[in-house]
């Protein structure tokens, strides 16, 4: 029965809203992805930071300039100075000078999954600052979005309603009855040097039914499939990043099957610390379930991130402390704390780290950077652990 006082809201109510919400959506994509705005990196370096990333001097940048072992800097015509060096020309050095920091050959890539049932937790934006990150390091990153939601993948540049393909660009033929044998078909180049990235969309989703068709038609463990294709490309690079989707389906379950370990965003808040800890139950109740079928999985590292930190909330310092004492050996020592400046980057779809000019100058921005720059040195020195050919660098560093 109608109530005049409050009108009920029909499907029809609701498909209108639908319709407004993608008018909005609409105006900010054309916005972003508008004619001749393809996205590119404006990262530029000068000399001296360049030889800090390098790890040589300035004066062999310029003597193997000189010499015509490196290319000439780019100039500004009218002032005839030079504009700084680009990522890939900073890259370019490294291999001249060695200091590339790749993994051996007989070192495996590492498969890194940064996940959590719980949405909201940060999962993509650490994602796609620690894939950044790693770049500017030198190091090969693959980037593979899992999610439907394809915030990662709309971060590299790519309008996830027209540029990416479900049939074919995304991880879904993969996984349908009788699809592609390996993953090649789906890795992207992205505009940022040393990162390849597999996008996701919407029609990823019907990944989860596919799953669930082949187990029961094939009466077969399909949850290592994607495991299998990660194998395929396994070689190209030093590190495989995984952006799962926030929920407990099949392929969440097979992003814990494929990933050689695991980074855990959990903000410092009652909930979403209750949701981390059933996160964890279920993980393990979940895997050794799996166990049993297609046999057991280990992790060369686990480790809960704190994010979203605001030290000047009680309750977030305070739910820390428990963090830490409930966790000992397991969270991770920098924080990711809240920073206006992640909001200022996404309005762009960017990244703190694509940020550049006078706005990298304001104490928030540097703060947030070192943030980040806290919580992915870490990361960075878990993974380089895992391969053996780095262990003398880093007892040499101390760090081992």
């Amino acid at each position: 029965m109608d109530n005049p006082a409050l009108p009920r809201v029909r499907l029809d109510d609701l498909e209108n809203l639908a319709r407004r919400a993608d008018t909005v959506i609409g105006r900010l994509r054309d916005r972003i992805y508008a004619p001749g705005t393809e996205k590119k990196l404006d990262l530029r370096f000068p000399v001296r930071r360049a030889a800090e990333m390098v790890g040589r001097s300035e004066k062999a940048i310029r003597d193997a300039e000189d010499d015509g072992r490196l290319p000439m800097p780019d100039k500004d015509p009218e002032t005839g100075r030079r504009t700084g060096y680009e990522l890939a020309d900073i890259n370019r050095m490294r291999a001249l000078f060695g200091t590339l920091p790749h993994r051996a050959d007989s070192d495996e890539a590492l498969v890194l999954a940064v996940q959590n049932f719980k949405g909201g937790v940060g999962k993509s934006t650490v994602v796609c600052h620690l894939a950044q990150y790693l770049a500017l390091k030198g190091y090969r990153v693959c980037v593979i979005d899992c999610d439907s939601q394809a915030s990662t993948t709309s971060v590299f540049g790519l309008n996830p309603d027209v540029d990416v393909d479900e049939d074919e660009d995304t991880l879904y033929p993969f996984f349908r009855h009788g699809g592609p044998t390996s993953l090649h078909y789906a890795l992207r180049a992205t505009y940022w040097p040393g990162i390849a990235l597999i996008p996701a969309n919407l029609g990823l989703y019907d990944a989860e039914y596919e799953f669930a068709a082949r187990m029961v038609r094939e009466q077969s463990f399909v949850l290592d499939r994607l495991r299998d294709g990660i194998a395929t490309i396994r070689d190209q690079f030093d590190v495989i990043l995984m952006d799962p989707p926030p929920a407990l389906g099949m392929l969440s379950l097979s992003v814990l099957r494929a990933a050689d370990a695991l980074v855990i965003p959990a903000p410092p808040n009652n909930i979403d610390f209750g949701s981390t800890a059933h996160f964890l139950k279920m993980m393990g109740a979940t895997l050794k379930e799996l166990a049993a079928a297609g046999g057991p999985r280990d992790y060369a590292f686990l480790r809960i991130l704190a994010t979203k930190m605001n030290d000047n909330k009680s309750a977030h310092t305070a739910i820390k402390r428990m963090m830490d004492a409930v966790f000992p050996m397991d969270m991770m020592s920098a924080v990711l704390k809240d920073s206006a400046e992640f909001d200022n980057a996404a309005a762009d779809l960017g990244t703190v780290y694509e940020i550049t000019g006078p706005a990298t100058r304001t104490e928030t921005h540097k703060r947030c950077r070192a943030y980040l720059d806290s919580v992915n040195r870490e990361i960075e020195l878990l993974i380089r652990k895992t391969w053996p050919s780095h262990h003398a660098d880093l007892r040499k560093e101390g760090l081992l």
